[in-house]
């Protein structure tokens, strides 16, 4: 017989519930019993063979990924960064889970191949092999150090892309401004995003790239020297169209989301086949 000794019921009542449902789910079962008051919180489970304590492992592993993970992340980010707020500490867990996801897969790859969950289901595998007593608190404290150093990286990677998403809506409230404050050049701008970007105007008449720089603002260039480029955004912000067809097959890239959110109303979003010129 061993037992797991928990600090709080909650905790307890969790992995619990969690153990239980790995158990259902695999059909197979185990000799396991709560029992919480006052003075004690604890686990208790029969003998374990190796298939038993697998699952365990298992269960714990995911009651760690469900139910604690955001809450440590969030105290990572309050005592360790002083994120106080907790719209922002939201924010943050939010990329911070599209990151695990492999949602933004240009930062995954910083984290390396190996994750902590194989850590922790060896350390706790372990801990119930020897069929022990043990305190769930103190083997989080003192034996996943490597997981909190790995959530430690999660929240450097997240918190550089938070920073990065409030620098360029920033940068993009300034130049809706800038756009608002022109008076339009063009009625209408067709522009084509294919391997290269092409201006056309409202007679389908291609706009030569010396007549583009030649209306090309040179404030928008000393003032945003990194994020404006002289061949797309600042010709358009400096022509400021009254309308805009855009043409292209992939609307979530830089390019095309950052024209799309400076433009927004303005602009009329078609696949690359569309353009009349091809028709």
């Amino acid at each position: 017989m061993g037992e797991i000794i928990f600090e709080n019921g909650p905790d307890a009542r969790g992995f619990f519930t969690r153990v239980q449902k790995q158990f259902q789910n695999a059909g197979h079962g185990i000799e396991l019993q709560i029992i919480e008051d006052r003075h004690c919180n604890k686990i208790l489970f029969g003998s374990l063979d190796g298939n038993s304590i697998d699952k365990l492992a298992q269960a714990f592993w995911l009651y760690l990924a469900e139910a604690k993970w955001d809450e440590w992340f969030r105290g990572i980010l309050r005592d360790t960064y002083y994120f106080s707020d907790p719209s922002e500490q939201q924010h943050i867990i939010d990329i911070m889970h599209s990151i695990l996801e492999g949602d933004r897969r240009e930062l995954f790859v910083f984290l390396g191949k190996n994750g902590p969950e194989s850590y922790v289901k060896e350390s706790i595998g372990q801990m119930l092999r020897e069929g022990t007593s043990f305190s769930f608190d103190s083997f989080v404290k003192f034996r996943l150090r490597p997981f909190f150093d790995y959530m430690e990286e999660v929240a450097a990677l997240s918190i550089d892309e938070y920073k990065m998403e409030q620098e360029y809506l920033i940068f993009i409230e300034s130049l809706r401004e800038f756009v608002q404050g022109r008076p339009a050049r063009m009625n209408l701008l067709h522009v084509l995003a294919g391997e290269e970007i092409t201006f056309y105007d409202e007679q389908l008449a291609e706009v030569k790239r010396a007549e583009l720089v030649k209306m090309i603002d040179r404030k928008l260039l000393n003032n945003h020297p990194v994020y404006v480029d002289s061949y797309s955004i600042a010709p358009l912000l400096s022509i400021a169209p009254a309308a805009i067809h855009l043409y292209a097959e992939e609307p979530e890239i830089p390019l095309i989301r950052t024209i799309l959110n400076i433009f927004e109303e303005r602009v009329e979003l078609h696949k690359t086949d569309e353009f009349p010129a091809r028709a």
